[in-house]
């Protein structure tokens, strides 16, 4: 019960931040929920995720842009082909050292300051790295952050939740066709969805009281802290 508690207070502040400022459940869950109970990544993680980015979509339904969503959609199905073949050739052993790197790899890329014009072939290209990303370790969020950081409020929220919708639904079918979701995977999600549904509820009175920056900050220090942790502890 007690972990069941813990999981339910990751995914809920990971849900409030990704509801005020359109990505952050990944980042924060991912790695805590791994050093927790690695059971709950990635298949119960992207279904609460999809609960979530439905619910922020249908709020945010008027700011969607939705004639560039189509793009970053084939690059997401491509990247989740690539996704699947890493989860079935790496042994369930070795997959928190996955874990980890991509962990690290999400955070190099939110620091790295890369800018990618917002064109069809760049929504492709990041929509590739997205499906890998969201497929291995749920967290899909990044590489499309790289391409709409200078979108603000509320057409951010909406267009990547839209992404992340059809996104994560992509990447939980094919979890299903490979195994890797099943009965034991949907009752973790069902644990932790409280958290997701009461995040999202607190979000709609927090959009305007997050400080970007400061919040930014704090989570790549905890990805990055929590990513290095889950490697040592898998590798030494």
């Amino acid at each position: 019960m007690f972990t069941i508690l813990v999981a339910v207070l990751i995914v809920l502040v990971g849900s409030i931040i990704q509801g005020s400022v359109g990505i952050g459940l990944g980042f924060i869950a991912v790695p805590l929920l791994i050093l927790l109970d690695q059971a709950y990544v990635p298949g119960p993680l992207l279904l609460v995720a999809l609960i979530l980015t439905i619910l922020v979509s249908y709020r945010e339904y008027k700011t969607i842009v939705f004639s560039e969503i189509s793009w970053a959609i084939m690059g997401r199905i491509a990247g989740t082909f690539i996704g699947v073949a890493a989860l079935v050739l790496i042994p369930d052993n070795k997959l928190a050292i996955l874990f980890g790197i991509v962990i690290l790899m999400a955070v190099g890329l939110s620091i790295s300051g890369f800018r990618l014009a917002l064109l069809p072939r760049n929504l492709f290209l990041t929509g590739i790295l997205s499906g890998i990303m969201g497929t291995t370790s749920a967290i899909g969020g990044v590489p499309m952050a790289l391409i709409y950081q200078d979108l603000q409020g509320p057409e951010l929220r909406g267009t990547l939740s839209a992404i992340f919708v059809i996104g994560t639904l992509i990447s939980i079918l094919s979890l299903i066709v490979i195994g890797r979701f099943g009965t034991r995977e949907l009752v973790l999600a069902l644990e932790i969805m409280p958290g997701v549904i009461i995040g999202y509820m607190i979000s709609n009175h927090t959009i305007k009281l997050f400080d970007k920056r400061v919040i930014r900050s704090a989570i790549l220090l905890l990805a990055a802290s929590s990513g290095v942790i889950i490697l040592l502890k898998n590798i030494i």
